[in-house]
């Protein structure tokens, strides 16, 4: 096979293992896609070791120059881990068997995150094949991402020598659009709970109690439906206390992008677009914070119909921050704002879970200018832009505390590519594209 083919092969084998982390069924998968990663990186020239935690393997891997002079190290980051998909989701194929289309590589995580670390891998093996990288490097590959990488700090804690670095790269964000390089320069963070609430001790037939006793899923659907005012707003007592005010400058990058309301809105399959008004849909991606109802469950949801007055209802919520705002503080306000406006005809429980803070990194500064000149060079001397993602990577604001380092977010994956969704794709040329700009931004770095 030619050296393309194996790449491809590689990267299909790499797809295939089902790491769906929220799954406990997948241990064994996670531990065995954890393995063929050290095995990979080994046979790449790099040094490779597994780091057991509480839940999903870490994989540490590291190469080194050597000698006595004042190299820059640079630390990478990615997760093999995968949301969970079935091909009851919308899938038209075995979302764990890789196939082509048009170009592009359909398969659960062959964006997110798979196909982006990949790429890195892929940079500095070359580099290594041709004498070396121009800095060191350290591999961070985790098994968590998916499910707020609880244990991936107590790693970096324990392994904080060894992981000391200059500056961290992760590529698990969006570019603007096909072939227009970006730097991502913010991150929302996130805030999810779960609220229960509990009627009558076990369901009952609605027609001898209905009128008679409340129906929890009618309460939930009240309250869910306060957590909003008529302008789209989040209606939580203190949200918005401590956003922090954008620049004029972020403002003017947005519009730079050149995303409009409607591409938004072609991309989402929506038939028409809402939210806080005074901004884009763009802006409010990366800009507002928001409230988000997840999933909704209470009562009989099989065929048929059934006169069921049920006795429980629940709902899963995320809220989406932006810098300043902290998750533990969004989430104890969100719990008091439900527990007050919740009648005493139910019972109410709600469980804190996952939490991640915003992050934010001025692009002009630092390491920053480094990123722009060397994704301009990947993508043949093309503009870069700037953008504010909306979604979140907890481990970015972990890394600035524990590492004491910024992260340089410089995404190869596309604003249509389905990550989380049914028929993920990735462009197979990205794979080349993204090492090509791995070798240009260690070497940039190491100018600095």
């Amino acid at each position: 096979m030619s050296l393309s083919e194996i790449v491809k092969a590689d990267y299909f084998d790499f797809l295939r293992f089902p790491t769906v982390s929220a799954d406990p069924a997948r241990d064994q998968t996670m531990r065995d896609c954890a393995s063929w990663l050290e095995k990979k990186f080994g046979e790449m020239g790099l040094e490779a070791e597994i780091v057991a935690t509480a839940g999903a393997p870490v994989v540490l891997a590291k190469w080194s120059k050597g000698g006595s002079g004042k190299r820059r190290k640079v630390l990478i980051y990615g997760h093999y881990d995968v949301q969970p998909a079935e091909m009851g989701d919308g899938w038209t194929g075995d979302p764990f068997e890789p196939r082509m289309l048009d170009g592009m590589v359909v398969a659960r995580g062959s964006t997110d995150n798979k196909g982006q670390i990949f790429a890195h891998m892929l940079g500095v093996a070359e580099a290594i094949r041709e004498g070396g990288a121009a800095t060191d490097v350290i591999f961070v590959v985790e098994g968590e991402e998916e499910v707020g990488s609880d244990n991936l700090e107590g790693v970096l804690r324990a392994r904080k020598d060894d992981l000391k670095c200059d500056v961290a790269i992760i590529s698990d964000t969006n570019m603007a659009g096909p072939n227009r390089p970006t730097l991502t320069y913010g991150l929302r963070g996130i805030a999810a709970l779960e609220v229960e609430l509990t009627g009558p001790s076990h369901d009952l037939h609605s027609g001898v109690y209905g009128g008679a006793v409340v129906n929890p899923i009618t309460v939930l659907t009240r309250l869910l439906a306060g957590l909003h005012d008529e302008k789209n707003r989040v209606a939580v007592p203190g949200f918005y206390k401590k956003v922090r005010k954008v620049a004029a400058w972020e403002r003017l990058a947005a519009k730079n992008l050149k995303v409009s309301d409607a591409e938004v809105q072609r991309q989402a399959g929506s038939p028409a677009l809402a939210g806080e008004p005074g901004f884009s849909a763009i802006e409010r991606i990366g800009m507002r914070p928001t409230a988000e109802i997840n999933g909704i469950t209470g009562g009989y949801q099989g065929p048929g119909p059934k006169t069921v007055l049920p006795s429980k209802a629940s709902a899963k919520l995320t809220f989406r921050l932006v810098p300043h705002q902290d998750p533990r503080e969004i989430a104890r306000l969100v719990e008091r704002d439900l527990k007050k406006r919740c009648p005493k005809t139910v019972k109410i429980k709600v469980t804190p879970q996952h939490g991640g803070f915003p992050y934010f990194c001025d692009p002009k500064k630092g390491f920053g200018p480094a990123a722009s000149r060397a994704l301009s060079q990947a993508w043949d001397g093309k503009k870069v832009h700037y953008l504010l993602e909306g979604g979140t990577i907890p481990i970015v604001s972990v890394i600035k505390k524990v590492l004491g380092v910024e992260t340089l977010l410089v995404g190869l994956s596309l604003p249509d590519c389905r990550a989380h969704g049914p028929d993920e794709t990735f462009p197979i040329g990205y794979l080349e594209r993204g090492a090509k700009m791995n070798r240009a931004l260690l070497r940039e770095i190491s100018e600095v």
